[in-house]
């Protein structure tokens, strides 16, 4: 179910701006063996769910690393994005190990959102193995 969201969404919205060899990587990332390969490795995933469905998806990484954040279309717009990410920041706020700030990879459609949560860009747009994207950080208030 987190395969399905993430691969459909990705598909949809982000991976026009790749060449082929990013597309392949970007949706084998969110594979179903790929993302139990990050359960393995401590990510940590919160899934939303309205009436029984998947609407929204979380994912971190060493309690600080925004990995995922995906919102079912018919559902965005409605601030879901940002009560997934409370609970995902929170759990690794809660965690002790937060080393006092959160990173993201930002596609290039979700900037706007991250800036408004209090990330700031921390360089340029990178491109790596055909997946662009803009590395983000916000530090975390003591």
């Amino acid at each position: 179910m987190i395969s399905k969201l993430l691969v459909d969404l990705a598909s949809k919205y982000i991976i026009d701006s790749f060449n082929d060899e990013g597309k392949k990587n970007m949706l084998s990332s969110m594979t179903p063996e790929a993302i139990e390969g990050f359960f393995d490795n401590g990510f940590r995933y919160h899934i939303g769910e309205i009436d029984g469905d998947v609407v929204g998806v979380v994912g971190t990484r060493d309690n600080s690393h925004l990995f995922h954040l995906f919102i079912d279309d018919r559902f965005q717009g409605h601030g879901y994005s940002s009560q997934l990410w409370a609970i995902g920041k929170k759990a690794c706020l809660d965690s002790g190990e937060n080393p006092g700030y959160f990173t993201v990879n930002s596609s290039l459609n979700a900037q706007d959102v991250y800036k408004h949560w209090g990330f700031i860009p921390v360089g340029e747009i990178r491109e790596g193995g055909g997946v662009k994207d803009m590395p983000m950080r916000m530090e975390v208030a003591s």
